[in-house]
């Protein structure tokens, strides 16, 4: 018993209390009620398409709407082309056809909340890699009507890190509330990069964790993340996202 005590103690310090303090946070925020009423205009972030020659891939983040926003993010994907003058959007949506292609500006407001440029691959090594992301996106095993699940997934966060995972030289992990991105698919149990770099473990995107150069130390607990940024040293806090040392 005196165990058990330690480790609820220990899950609510760690998991409930960060999330708690975000919610309590989020709650006394001026928000949209609807999301007709929310801003999904370009954040002016990325330069025009065609102000560049240069391949690239990003990958962004920003914080959901609704009562989710409190604990939650919506990841998605950006490339273009070697010359192209144009991007490219990927995102996972709950309604309609799963895999949506440029429904919203590239670096748009999400829910009027600011998106955050996770990773940013360009040049040769962009134009390499495009093809292998576009591979993965095609590969994705829940694109059809119906492939959605807002917990524990499959979701868009779900979508989105399984490219990563596919494409591992991308280097990016998504932050860590991104709730979803945990989910491995078809039931796995475990998954190693293709590069033996990093390890996935999960029991259905609900209880796991993940170890390696790119994920550092994380501890997943009913989709919330907390752990150690060990490349670029941070911690990774639930609900809350990385803070940087």
């Amino acid at each position: 018993m005196k165990y058990l005590k330690r480790l609820l103690l220990i899950i609510f310090i760690v998991y409930l209390l960060p999330t708690f303090a975000s919610a309590g946070w989020w709650a006394i925020q001026e928000r949209p009620g609807r999301w007709s009423e929310a801003r999904w205009s370009s954040a002016r972030i990325l330069p025009e398409a065609s102000e560049s020659e240069e391949a690239a891939v990003y990958i962004f983040s920003a914080t959901t709407g609704g009562l989710k926003g409190a604990v939650a993010s919506h990841a998605w994907i950006v490339t273009k082309e070697k010359g192209a003058d144009s991007y490219t959007r990927y995102d996972k949506v709950g309604w309609g056809s799963p895999i949506r292609r440029n429904h919203r500006p590239p670096d748009a407001y999400w829910y009027s909340n600011p998106p955050q440029l996770v990773k940013a691959v360009t040049g040769v090594e962009a134009e390499l890699l495009i093809p292998k992301v576009e591979g993965a996106i095609a590969a994705y095993p829940y694109a059809e009507p119906g492939g959605y699940r807002i917990f524990p997934g499959p979701n868009s966060n779900t979508f989105v890190a399984f490219v990563l995972r596919s494409v591992p030289e991308l280097g990016a992990v998504l932050p860590p509330h991104a709730v979803g991105r945990d989910y491995l698919p078809d039931g796995d149990f475990v998954h190693v990069d293709a590069d033996w770099r990093d390890v996935h473990v999960t029991l259905g995107g609900l209880l796991g964790f993940s170890a390696g150069v790119r994920s550092g130390i994380e501890l997943h607990f009913l989709g919330l993340v907390a752990g150690l940024d060990l490349a670029t040293p941070g911690i990774k806090v639930p609900a809350v996202g990385r803070i940087g040392f």
